[in-house]
């Protein structure tokens, strides 16, 4: 394999796993806020529980997508600057302004309400902006002013892609959050919160496939390279739509009396947007932004590139342990996921 595209491929699978923890902390956050005087289920209670040691996870897993964006491939980053600084920046806005909110609401009951609110509304507003990247990157909403990239807001802003990228990203976080709050809750066993994110597992499923198929449907003309480099390798997206099945499949499988395999149904979906991601990405190469960024022109060199390598190597040394006993403690550890709010 080529160091570049060992690189892209490394960068690929941070971006994987902060989405898949992205879904789950800003739709926990997003659940957190719709059920929080709801008394007929605690699924708010499981939310908050779940919200409230894992931001900072998140968190850490976007440093390291950033920082190895620019220590891979350095000669993007002016451009791609100055392309996302509108996008990029508001979700940054965000981002400190939720996390202001989380720290300060473990501290003292008095932030508790405005905390879930802007929780709930930056869990759906940061996935947005982040997931509105993506149409930039496909080709036919940038000019480049000699060495200069422009991005053309008002073509981009009228066109559908965009808001069906932008509902693919939210319809998804949404699902797998609440695969994910199911199954939390099933380890907790708190049946209320359980039956209520089943409940919307189940119809959110198949609308984030419809949408998924839409978004595909309505990409600009300029992107027919990308869609005839998915169409080339069916085999993955076909393998997709199967661990998709299998896992929807479980939520209906009836085990102790209880309708939901819900481990089952988290690792097959895991599983499924997984090979979807890779197969995206894969089909996305040689580009960065089409047709003026790819992957070889902003690569670092082979030297340095080794060298970095050996660091987030040392680097996930020491994570992985922290990371493991984190999901022990906050995660598995019957007297933290009982205790009452």
């Amino acid at each position: 394999m080529e160091p570049s595209t060992l690189a892209i491929t490394l960068l690929w699978s941070l971006l994987f796993i902060y989405s898949m923890l992205g879904s789950m902390d800003f739709g926990a956050g997003f659940w957190g806020m719709v059920y929080t005087h709801n008394s007929r289920t605690s699924a708010a209670n499981i939310a908050n529980r779940f919200l409230s040691p894992t931001w900072e996870v998140t968190n850490v897993f976007l440093v390291l997508f950033v920082v190895s964006l620019v220590s891979f491939f350095p000669f993007a980053t002016n451009i791609l600057g100055s392309l996302l600084l509108v996008p990029v920046g508001l979700g940054v806005v965000l981002l400190t302004i939720r996390t202001t909110f989380m720290v300060f609401a473990n501290h003292t009951n008095r932030y508790r309400e405005i905390l879930r609110i802007t929780s709930g509304v930056t869990g759906l507003l940061i996935p947005a902006l982040l997931v509105s990247i993506l149409p930039i990157t496909l080709g036919g909403f940038v000019k480049m002013d000699g060495e200069v990239p422009q991005l053309l807001y008002g073509k981009l802003l009228v066109h559908p892609t965009l808001y069906m990228h932008i509902a693919f990203g939210l319809t998804t976080e949404l699902f797998i959050s609440a695969v994910f709050l199911m199954d939390y809750a099933k380890e907790a066993k708190d049946w209320s919160a359980y039956h209520t994110y089943r409940k919307h597992a189940l119809w959110l499923g198949p609308v984030s496939i419809v949408i998924a198929v839409l978004t595909i449907g309505t990409m600009p003309a300029e992107a027919s390279w990308l869609i005839e480099n998915i169409k080339s390798t069916p085999i993955w997206f076909g393998l997709s739509i199967l661990f998709f099945l299998l896992g929807y499949a479980s939520l209906f499988i009836k085990r102790n009396e209880k309708q939901g395999l819900s481990r089952t149904a988290m690792v097959f979906i895991i599983i499924q947007y997984g090979i979807a991601i890779y197969a995206y990405g894969s089909a996305h190469l040689p580009y960065l932004i089409y047709p003026d960024l790819t992957v070889a022109e902003t690569f670092t060199n082979t030297t340095v590139f080794y060298k970095l390598l050996i660091v987030h190597a040392a680097g996930f040394a020491i994570l992985i342990p922290a990371f493991y006993l984190f999901w022990r403690l906050f995660l598995k550890d019957q007297r933290y996921l009982k205790q009452q709010e």
